[in-house]
């Protein structure tokens, strides 16, 4: 591998592609995949079986130094169209030397809690932000990655579309 990753340099958070929503932390949604339990006669033990394609919820958390204008407005009980723009530092094996590359995530959430945090004398208040992701995208220096999108029926990885076969039965 020429390319060993070395450290997200810096991010940004975006609103609708242009709205700079200020200074956070992000933890990104864990794409999982919906399992089923299989056991019975001729198998002396349990298996978890993923489901082709088919996703359990996902979740994005925002972390904010206190309620700001920003983590108030991403509180409001609508669809909001994100996306996390990342300069990802790595080092170059071949030519011995560092470069930079961008990472980018694109998400449609919807709010689900908005907690103002802790009111103590020389400290942050830790307002966190929690959101139900409904479309999420992942880039790497502008090649999609991934694009998970439940209600689309659309699951495709590292450009494989694992939904096809199940929307061609369908007849879709």
């Amino acid at each position: 591998m020429a390319k060993q990753p070395e450290s997200n340099v810096l991010f940004e958070l975006y609103e609708d592609g242009n709205n700079y929503m200020g200074l956070t932390q992000a933890t990104l949604p864990n794409i999982a995949f919906l399992v089923q339990q299989i056991s019975g006669a001729g198998m002396n033990g349990n298996i978890d079986v993923p489901i082709a394609g088919m996703l359990e919820a996902m979740e994005l958390s925002l972390n904010f130094r206190s309620p700001t204008d920003a983590a108030k407005s991403l509180a409001a009980p609508k669809s909001h169209h994100l996306d996390l723009r990342v300069a990802a530092q790595y080092w170059d094996n071949v030519g011995a030397e560092y470069g930079i590359e961008a990472d980018k995530y694109v998400m449609v959430t919807r709010p689900k809690a908005m907690n103002p945090g802790n009111i103590q004398p020389a400290t942050p208040a830790d307002t966190a932000n929690t959101f139900s992701v409904v479309y999420y995208a992942g880039y790497k220096d502008g090649q999609k990655i991934w694009e998970v999108d439940p209600t689309n029926y659309i699951c495709t990885v590292d450009g494989v579309d694992y939904f096809a076969p199940i929307r061609k039965a369908l007849g879709k």
